[in-house]
């Protein structure tokens, strides 16, 4: 029974019909060691599944930027194939924290060039019209701090695993930093090495009228609410949903017409569920066991 739903899960993160994600392979393969160790914060946060709540809050998050806003809507599939972007996303991010050096600069390589065809125009927030490029260091800066953010509380709040602390001041700081040379292949160098320059970043972005709520908004938001998902998988992603929202800001709750149901319930019945989909599917990761299997092959462990 662990199989089959394991099988099942995978292949709604992956899309592969046998529920093998296709860059398991990318990731096992190499004579290299990666950006990151078991032991480093981004391993362990983004082997852990309060990425699911975090996912959503990324994009959440995301929309409230125009410019990222504008990159999703006129040139993703996101409505036609919800699935199979959300399989894009997690590729790079998997094969970043899981992959080689080899296998990280090569995927990089690829979104670099998906970057490059993702070019147009958007409304800023002073009703001005300004063009825009994936790879502008702006829209890639705003991404990276949505994601980061968003999978740092996620796991704050819904995770059971400590978070690394290292050498920094805190576990928040050593992830933000460690982190932060995941965009380095991208092209972006200057990112946050704090919590507190994460959160002023952010902060610095609302204050100044960068991040807004348009039409465009509110249509992307009731998407991410509601996507066609299957019906069985439907009453879970609205707990997450719910988590999400609970997560986030009162400020950008509000721009985005979201109201947080209330967190002495949500928080516990996610963790909760997180638990169980843990036990249900098994601790197995063919993910992870293809990176230590790796590490354990070039004598890094």
């Amino acid at each position: 029974m662990q199989e089959w739903l394991s099988v099942r899960f995978r292949r709604l993160l992956s899309g592969a019909a046998d529920g093998t994600p296709p860059w398991l392979e990318i990731i096992a393969r190499g004579d290299d060691g990666g950006l990151y160790v078991p032991t480093d914060a981004p391993w362990v946060i983004h082997r852990d599944f309060g990425t699911l709540v975090g996912g959503i809050r990324a994009l959440l998050m995301q929309a409230l930027h125009p410019g990222s806003l504008a990159g999703v809507s006129d040139h993703s599939r996101y409505e036609k194939d919800p699935l199979g972007r959300l399989a894009g996303t997690i590729r790079w991010l998997t094969i970043t924290t899981f992959g080689s050096h080899s296998a990280v600069s090569n995927e990089a390589t690829r979104v670099n060039r998906l970057h490059r065809r993702v070019t147009g125009t958007y409304e800023t927030g002073h009703n001005e019209t300004r063009a825009y490029r994936a790879a502008d260091p702006d829209l890639l800066l705003w991404v990276h701090v949505a994601f980061m953010e968003s999978f740092l509380v996620a796991h704050e709040m819904y995770a059971a695993t400590p978070i690394p602390r290292g050498s920094a001041e805190s576990p928040a700081d050593n992830y933000v930093e460690q982190w932060g040379r995941s965009v380095a292949p991208l092209g972006l160098e200057d990112t946050p090495s704090s919590r507190r320059e994460m959160d002023d970043t952010i902060t610095d972005l609302w204050k100044t009228g960068v991040l807004v709520s348009t039409e465009s908004t509110k249509s992307v938001v009731g998407f991410i609410r509601r996507p066609p998902l299957p019906l069985v998988v439907r009453p879970i992603y609205r707990l997450l949903f719910d988590a999400a929202v609970v997560s986030m800001r009162p400020e950008f709750r509000a721009m985005l017409g979201l109201t947080a149901k209330p967190r002495w319930l949500v928080v516990p019945m996610t963790r909760l569920i997180l638990r169980t989909i843990r036990v249900a599917i098994g601790p197995e990761s063919p993910i992870e066991d293809g990176a230590l299997n790796r590490l354990r092959r070039i004598g890094v462990l």
